[in-house]
């Protein structure tokens, strides 16, 4: 199992509006942008902050999501993408239209960091903003980063140093979950998917992982005898917000060297075919995490397996008995 990288810094880039990104996450999902396309952000915006001659290490992001507006046709059970109209082809006939799912969002990033730098309390404002400059200028999952209504004091970008003891840091870490209210961050849930294959083996033996992972990706109704009658009842129950996600590529063939497949993007680096690999994640308040490590995406790549994927450490914390009295 990966582990994060580690990390005393969380950079925050506050109450983003990005326009047009990228709804279709994968061939089987979408609704949100996958994690994958925010980790490419990340390594993105390290290579830009390096060439601006700043020395900080992006180990991990997150996107916490305050507002949404997929662009999608409204009324009905089913939904259809409002496509643009392509421009006419050269015999001035209708160019074959390829779905292009987009959706507005507001979000806060959150980037862990390694960084000498960060240390130094005065300087870490003036290096924040710069990071926020440099994001103002990229695209975020295809999507255009403009202007937010948001009052400018509250989407400045900081700086949390979790440089003290592990009660310090848990206090600051809730300090920020706090300011990124109201708003969902999405985790991993592969508990749950266990959990749901091991349901439906006890039903059916040949039941296998996708099943359970289509399982969880619906809601089922079943009927439940009750007394001298009965009801029907759906499988959701206390489950919250659950949807289906990509977590990243498993490869479909060898590598190959760099050049040696036409058309490549790019020549000079090694190309292999790839399909999407899927889970479930589970869209949860901040203010419900304990730790980074619960809010936080990292890549996980194992390349003798083929397996290039993103990993979340969220794992579920027991609801503990108060004494109010």
């Amino acid at each position: 199992m990966a582990e994060c990288l580690h990390f005393e810094h969380l950079l925050v880039l506050p109450r983003l509006r990005v326009q047009n990104a990228n709804a279709i996450s994968s061939p089987l999902t979408h609704g949100f942008p996958s994690m994958t396309a925010f980790l490419g952000l990340m390594w993105a915006l390290e290579r830009k902050t390096q060439a601006a001659g700043l020395d900080l290490q992006f180990n991990a992001v997150s996107a916490v999501v305050h507002n949404h507006q997929e662009l999608v046709t409204d009324g009905g059970f089913i939904h259809s993408l409002r496509l643009t109209r392509n421009p006419l082809d050269k015999d001035g006939g209708s160019a074959a239209i390829v779905e292009e799912g987009r959706i507005h969002l507001d979000i806060s990033l959150v980037f862990a960091v390694q960084s000498q730098a960060l240390l130094d309390a005065q300087a870490a404002p003036a290096i924040a903003a710069q990071v926020g400059d440099l994001l103002a200028a990229m695209r975020i999952a295809g999507g255009t980063v403009v202007q937010s209504p948001v009052p400018r004091g509250r989407r400045l970008p900081y700086v949390m140093s979790l440089t003290g003891d592990a009660e310090s840091r848990e206090k600051l870490f809730g300090q920020l979950t706090l300011r990124l209210l109201p708003g969902f961050a999405l985790v991993e849930r592969s508990d749950l998917l266990a959990q749901r294959h091991a349901a439906l083996q006890a039903q059916h033996p040949g039941a296998t992982r996708l099943d359970a992972w289509l399982s969880l990706s619906r809601i089922n109704w079943h009927w439940q005898e009750e007394g001298d009658g009965g009801q029907w009842r759906h499988d959701r129950q206390n489950l919250g917000w659950i949807v289906p996600i990509p977590l990243g590529y498993g490869a479909l063939g060898e590598l190959q060297p760099a050049g040696s497949v036409a058309n490549a993007r790019d020549w000079g680096t090694p190309f292999r075919f790839v399909e999407s690999l899927y889970g479930i994640g589970q869209w949860l308040s901040p203010h419900r995490l304990y730790s980074p490590q619960q809010l936080l995406w990292y890549a996980d790549s194992h390349l003798q397996d083929g397996l290039y994927r993103c990993r979340n450490d969220y794992r579920q914390t027991p609801v503990h008995d108060f004494d109010f009295a």
